[in-house]
């Protein structure tokens, strides 16, 4: 192991360096161009290495040349004009994606690929999802500079000047959840949901084959110089089997796995890389892992909390963090730090349809399980007491005795969240909110008052018929009506999201400040997602819901003890398998409305049935395990 390498740094991004490393690891037999589309996907455009050290120069100046019409930039590289671009970004870390099923001859180690994170070009425009985060980097840098620039008392009142900056930097770090279980063996719903109730399994020790494969994720995220910081059990799981010959089987665990900050892109190729990672060792022993943010209904789901930081670096080499107030005791942020937060706050209806993207986002965006479904932000009790309280969407992580670690944690991602876009989004936001308090000439304690305004009341940014701040539970402590009221109603399905962009014309422009988003690009994410939610609602969703209903027999006879309860349970259930999947001559059933209306292009109504559909399957599937557990 020793003898091979994982990653190929930036200072070595040139034809000569290359070249030798290459020569010196013939293990390495490929090179792939790691392309990221609008739908957060990552491209395998692999080469043969040989070809690569042939034409090297030309490749990392032009790139090569593919086929637009397999990756999704729906209206942008369509199948009249389909031809992009992949061009390497020599300004990040490479990796070698190891094949530990392949081994080369001449040395007996594993074949390699390079993979380079590369950048997607159609018609002269950088039109990827990595293009639309490096601008949003590089425009927030540019306008925090200026504001230093222009007002003198923002960076005095942190211990600098502007004369002190070297540079701005922007770091970010994902955590990631996981199901892991054992192929075609599974664990009834009730057991589950009893181990998640009474924490049966949050942060025991793992054993087995799950033990194992974690060690060695976390040995190899060392050698890939990712820094990890812990891997534990989640809540969700219940307690392995073993067989009469030792071996444990019906494995069925949620685990998480954490490591190190780094700037925004590179913690977003990085995150592609360590969840393809996990996947493949845990293929290799025998497991199935899910990163879906929803794999088991009723059950906790996958979160992807993503933190977000700004800093300064002075010309002597010390780091301020900008979102430190310069009295940890006095203030929970500063002007900036305050400004960050609300900008997010108030314009999270764009940011929005961007985190839950998918029908499977939704199924975990639900009031319980710790899922954030409210805008709003938690501060702490006081100023010497960050807060803990895990029901909000957007966290202020602080320590009053180590001002380099506040930060924002932003708790409605999923692993499947495009998080190129999430992050770029979120800094366009944090921006907005910076200009406007600074330029209204705001302190810390008008944006403390600001932030903590109750419904009613003016503000100078934040809208007034909102609340945007809450130290209690707000499952606990607030009715639905009562949420929907002070927070803002959230969508309930891809399709009322993603109509968040019409509907709010003025904060979508947030997004575009500084060419970051262009309509272009909006466009081209409202067709991708839109096209994955009908086709999969009407192709996927609806086709196992009626596998499932099919299952949902009749269990009692009539001399069987059946009691009048059984049958009313029973008639019960026939009227809503009847409601969601039967048709008759007068009647269409929700199933088949759903699948007309997307067919005709009325997307508001398949939208609102997607809403009745959901609620009546999870009332039948919870009347089916009462029904079921009266039976005999």
């Amino acid at each position: 192991m020793k003898r091979m390498i994982y990653t190929i740094k930036p200072e070595h991004h040139n034809i000569e360096d290359l070249t030798r490393i290459l020569e010196e690891h013939p293990e390495i037999r490929f090179v792939s161009l790691m392309g990221v589309d609008i739908g957060g996907n990552g491209t395998d455009e692999k080469i043969p290495i040989k070809l690569f050290l042939k034409d090297m120069e030309e490749m990392l100046t032009y790139g090569i040349q593919t086929d637009g019409s397999s990756v999704e930039l729906q209206g942008i590289a369509d199948l009249n004009d389909a031809r992009v671009d992949l061009l390497p970004d020599k300004d990040c870390v490479w990796f070698v994606d190891y094949n530990y099923e392949y081994y080369n001859e001449e040395n007996g180690l594993p074949v390699g690929t390079l993979k380079i994170p590369s950048f997607i070009i159609h018609g002269g425009k950088f039109v990827c999802s990595r293009s639309i985060l490096k601008r949003a980097t590089e425009f927030f840098k540019a306008e925090i500079m200026k504001l230093l620039k222009k007002y003198p008392h923002l960076s005095e009142t942190l211990g600098f000047r502007y004369d002190d900056v070297d540079e701005i930097l922007l770091t970010a770090a994902t955590e990631l959840e996981m199901w892991v279980k054992t192929p075609e063996q599974s664990a009834d719903y009730e057991e589950l949901h009893i181990s998640q109730v009474l924490k049966e399994q949050y942060w025991k020790r793992t054993m087995g084959t799950v033990r194992t494969v974690l060690e060695k994720i976390m040995d190899l995220l060392e050698l890939y110089d990712l820094k990890p910081e812990m891997a534990h059990k989640e809540v969700g799981g219940i307690t392995n089997k073993i067989d009469t010959r030792g071996r444990i089987t019906h494995v069925m665990e949620q685990l998480e796995i954490d490591w190190r900050f780094s700037n925004a892109l590179q913690a977003s190729d990085n995150e592609i890389f360590i969840r393809e990672l996990i996947e493949d060792q845990f293929r290799n022993h025998g497991l199935e892992v899910s990163f879906k943010a929803k794999p088991i209904e009723g059950v906790a789901g996958n979160g992807e909390h993503t933190h977000l930081g700004v800093a300064v670096k002075l010309k002597n080499g010390k780091k301020v963090n900008l979102f430190s107030p310069s009295d940890m005791k006095e203030d929970y942020l500063s002007v900036i730090g305050y400004g960050a937060l609300m900008g997010i706050l108030k314009n999270y209806e764009v940011i929005n349809p961007i985190v839950a993207s998918t029908n499977d986002a939704f199924n975990r965006l639900k009031p319980g399980f710790e899922a954030p479904v409210c805008t709003v932000t938690s501060l702490g009790g006081t100023k010497e007491q960050p807060s803990r309280n895990r029901s909000v969407l957007l966290g202020v992580i602080r320590n009053i005795f180590n001002p380099h670690a506040t930060r924002f944690e932003l708790r409605s991602p999923n692993p499947y969240s495009n998080t190129y876009l999430v992050i770029a989004a979120c800094y366009q936001s944090m921006l907005d909110g910076i200009l406007a308090v600074t330029e209204a000439g705001m302190d810390c304690k008008a944006l403390e008052k600001e932030i903590s305004k109750k419904y009613g009341e003016d503000a100078v940014y934040l809208e007034k018929y909102r609340e945007y701040r809450s130290e209690m539970d707000v499952f606990e402590y607030y009715t639905q009506e009562e949420r929907d009221k002070l927070y803002g109603k959230a969508p309930a399905t891809v399709w009322e999201n993603i109509s968040a962009f019409s509907s709010n014309e003025e904060k979508q422009q947030v997004l575009k400040n500084g060419g970051v988003f262009t309509d272009e690009l909006i466009n081209s994410f409202k067709l991708v997602t839109t096209e994955k939610w009908k086709n999969e609602l009407s192709g996927r969703i609806i086709h196992d819901n009626i596998m499932l209903l099919k299952t949902f027999v009749r269990l009692h006879r009539e001399h069987d003890h059946a009691t009048d309860l059984d049958v009313v349970n029973w008639e019960k259930i026939v009227y809503l398998k009847t409601k969601l999947m039967k048709d008759s001559m007068t009647k269409k059933c929700i199933f088949t409305k759903i699948k007309n209306a997307i067919s005709e292009g009325d997307y508001d109504t398949a939208s609102d049935l997607q809403i009745q559909m959901n609620e009546k399957m999870s009332e039948i599937r919870t009347l089916y395990i009462e029904y079921k557990n009266n039976i005999f």
